[in-house]
């Protein structure tokens, strides 16, 4: 059964979506702690979002940023704000489509059957999952997961970008450059510290794992993966 998550602090509207969701045989449910929306949406692990713009402490645009930074599900934000500017923001901050409201129930339902068959059903890319393993170790790119001896671990997309380059260049060295264009993207500038940050972060992952001093600094050049001989027994 596919997964909804509806983030809208008005309760009754959130409950008419969950009543109406649930009704075409979905499961439907309603955030209720808005101060870490991030915690329960990795307990959820939703195949779809419905996303409000006007929130407690941050708004909608700012937890979409969140969203895309683990996972590419469908987001579909729903507002009473109708400017074409909101629809542009919903748009550039990772949303997928823009529902306003007052909204008609076929039409959010007609909305979420259309980017669930696009996302995963009869419209969506037919291929085989990318897996990068190397000494048991497999990443698993497309759902920002970390496997290792039956145990696993949830990663950021970009601690999953670094484990991916460093996977790929096993058991050579991936260049500090290399790893910073990974890191690079159209709306968030990547410096040497924040490659670090992501380095230390990774290490951490790896240690959840069993594996101790994982990855290894080289002077002058990047970083490489060791795994075999630092698991601790």
């Amino acid at each position: 059964m596919q997964k909804i998550l509806i983030i809208e602090d008005d309760p009754k509207i959130a409950g008419h979506l969950k009543i109406f969701i649930e009704k075409y045989g979905y499961l439907a449910t309603v955030i209720q702690d808005f101060d870490d929306i991030m915690k329960q949406f990795r307990i959820e692990q939703p195949d779809l979002v419905l996303l409000d713009i006007n929130l407690p402490a941050f708004d909608g645009y700012y937890w979409c940023r969140q969203i895309r930074l683990e996972s590419i599900c469908p987001v579909l934000f729903i507002s009473a704000r109708t400017g074409e500017m909101d629809q542009v923001m919903a748009l550039e901050n990772g949303g997928d489509d823009f529902i306003t409201k007052p909204f008609h129930p076929d039409i959010v339902m007609a909305k979420i059957r259309s980017h669930l068959r696009r996302a995963y059903g009869a419209y969506a890319a037919k291929h085989e999952e990318c897996i990068l393993e190397a000494e048991g170790l497999k990443l698993y790119p497309e759902r920002f997961e970390l496997h290792f001896r039956g145990s696993q671990t949830h990663l950021t997309k970009k601690e999953s970008d670094i484990l991916e380059s460093l996977l790929d260049r096993y058991p050579r060295v991936a260049g500090r450059e290399d790893l910073l264009e990974k890191l690079w993207d159209d709306q968030t500038y990547v410096d040497e510290n924040t490659l670090n940050v992501n380095i230390t972060r990774v290490r951490k992952k790896l240690q959840e794992l069993g594996i101790e001093r994982a990855v290894e600094t080289v002077r002058g050049a990047g970083y490489r993966l060791r795994i075999s001989w630092e698991v601790e027994e």
